[in-house]
């Protein structure tokens, strides 16, 4: 799951949302807005049973995918687009 936020300016906060349990293990999300570079915005478990990250996006096009412990790739069906290089985010 996906979530928008806007914020002053021209950013906006995408939270990045898992279930805590799928996949096992730690999960980070990885994309064009951060050079693909996995555990630089790893999921964090919430109260509420789900893991999360947050980053601040400015306008744009943005590619990513969730990579998980064992390198397993996800992609979030929540994304603008979903093809064979994953999500795509339009910002």
């Amino acid at each position: 799951m996906i979530k928008r936020s806007r914020l002053f300016g021209n950013q906006t906060r995408v939270t990045f949302c898992l279930p805590g349990d799928v996949p096992p293990g730690t999960v980070s999300v990885v994309g064009t807005f951060n050079d693909w570079q996995p555990g630089r915005h790893e999921l964090v478990p919430r109260r509420d049973g789900t893991r999360t990250v947050t980053v601040r996006l400015a306008p744009g096009e943005y590619r990513f995918r969730y990579l998980a412990t064992g390198g397993v790739w996800l992609d979030d069906e929540g994304a603008d687009q979903v093809d064979q290089y994953g999500g795509r985010l339009l910002i």
